[in-house]
């Protein structure tokens, strides 16, 4: 099975239905044939995003322990390559979350990601790899 990045974008079009890309990530995710990966700055992201809603909190964070997502784990030594990604993609900006998901990428050798956000266009892995967009 492929390990494959998610953004919080999809992670909240799935768990809001009132997002306009709510169908598009049911049937994008449902359909995966991938297992999907995150970081903690992601679900922070999405925990906030819906926060309008207990409920849809707590089904999100229900998803996650039922093997939804797999949280991959950032640590003290991930600091500096997410200083430099920040760093380097200022004019974009790059954000915590998104810096996480290019070190795990790094860090794992993944390049595919499930996102709505076209900054994943221009970042880049190690050695200037695209990312490819499964959404």
């Amino acid at each position: 099975m492929q390990n494959s990045l998610v953004d919080a974008g999809p992670l909240i079009a799935l768990f809001d239905k009132s997002d306009a890309y709510h169908n598009k990530a049911v049937n994008s995710l449902k359909s995966h044939n991938s297992r999907l990966i995150t970081t903690w700055p992601v679900v922070t992201e999405v925990m906030h995003m819906i926060s309008f809603n207990h409920r849809v909190q707590t089904d999100f964070l229900f998803w996650i322990m039922k093997g939804g997502v797999t949280i991959a784990q950032l640590n003290q030594s991930h600091i500096r390559r997410i200083t430099e990604l920040i760093n380097k993609f200022s004019n974009v900006p790059m954000d915590l979350a998104d810096a996480s998901l290019v070190v795990i990428a790094e860090e794992q050798g993944l390049d595919s990601i499930y996102t709505i956000d076209s900054d994943f266009e221009v970042y880049r892995i190690t050695r200037k790899k695209a990312f490819k967009n499964l959404f």
